[in-house]
């Protein structure tokens, strides 16, 4: 196996707790979510509780749907076969299997001790906070993430971040969780997401996780918000496509510059 891009000191190190942006403000003051250090504390917490069962969760709170996702953002990254794409927030390695089936070389990224203790998948991993990636600039070709955007600390700073460590050309390809816009289907998954998955989460898993992750979604920047961000931090071809229906959603944008 080809190894990883050594680490690098190409930052000063993990970002100190200040004032948190202005979506993540208003998520706090809307749903009275921690934000800064605090969120920091709760997410690392939250998903080494969930480990044990995350996936079978998963698959359970999407019908399945979640596999199928993965696999389309994998093919959305569009690069050749043998690039080395970093999977941030990679949990238990459902993507990084998808991955390396798609041909590429995996590496895995996670904040959690307790998922990357679960991840059986036989990649490299790495535990790393998303806003402080231990990489040298330029040395990946691209990044997925599923589902994890919203528990950042500081998504901004996350996204320069990748701007830093993707090459001249490299893709990003984020999964996020959505809202349906119209119809029966906003309104059924509304009713499933906020309050049949807590308490799947509670019968099979962690009670109070399962709770927090869809109030969680107020952390969200608009779709407008999250292409300015990407678009500051050294992207071009930003791209926001619903999928299922607009149960999920699909976030795809190139590193400009050139290779």
């Amino acid at each position: 196996m080809t190894e990883p891009p050594s680490p690098g000191p190409p930052s000063p190190g993990p970002p100190s707790p200040g004032s948190a942006p202005a979506y993540e403000t208003a998520a706090r003051l809307a749903a009275d979510l921690p934000t800064g250090a605090d969120k920091t504390v709760l997410v690392r917490s939250m998903f080494d509780a969930i480990a044990p069962r995350y996936d079978l969760v998963n698959r359970l709170m999407t019908f399945g749907l979640d596999v199928r996702w993965r696999k389309q953002s994998t093919r959305a990254l569009g690069l050749p076969v043998g690039s080395l794409v970093v999977d941030l927030a990679c949990g238990t390695g459902d993507f990084l299997k998808i991955l390396r089936s798609a041909g590429f070389r995996p590496l895995g990224l996670d904040l959690s001790w307790g998922m990357l203790g679960a991840n059986h998948t036989g990649e490299p991993l790495v535990q790393a906070d998303g806003a402080w990636l231990p990489l040298t600039s330029g040395s990946i070709d691209g990044i997925t993430c599923g589902y994890a955007l919203r528990n950042f600390t500081d998504l901004a700073t996350v996204f320069d971040e990748f701007g830093r460590v993707v090459r001249p050309g490299g893709r990003i390809s984020l999964l996020e969780v959505s809202e349906p816009d119209h119809g029966l289907l906003r309104i059924g998954d509304r009713i499933w997401f906020r309050r049949v998955v807590p308490l799947i989460g509670g019968a099979l898993s962690d009670r109070a996780a399962y709770r927090y992750l869809p109030e969680s979604t107020a952390y969200l920047p608009s779709t407008g918000q999250l292409r300015s961000m990407l678009m500051e931090a050294g992207f071009s071809a930003v791209n926001r496509r619903a999928l299922s229906g607009g149960l999920s959603q699909l976030i795809t944008a190139t590193r400009r510059g050139r290779r």
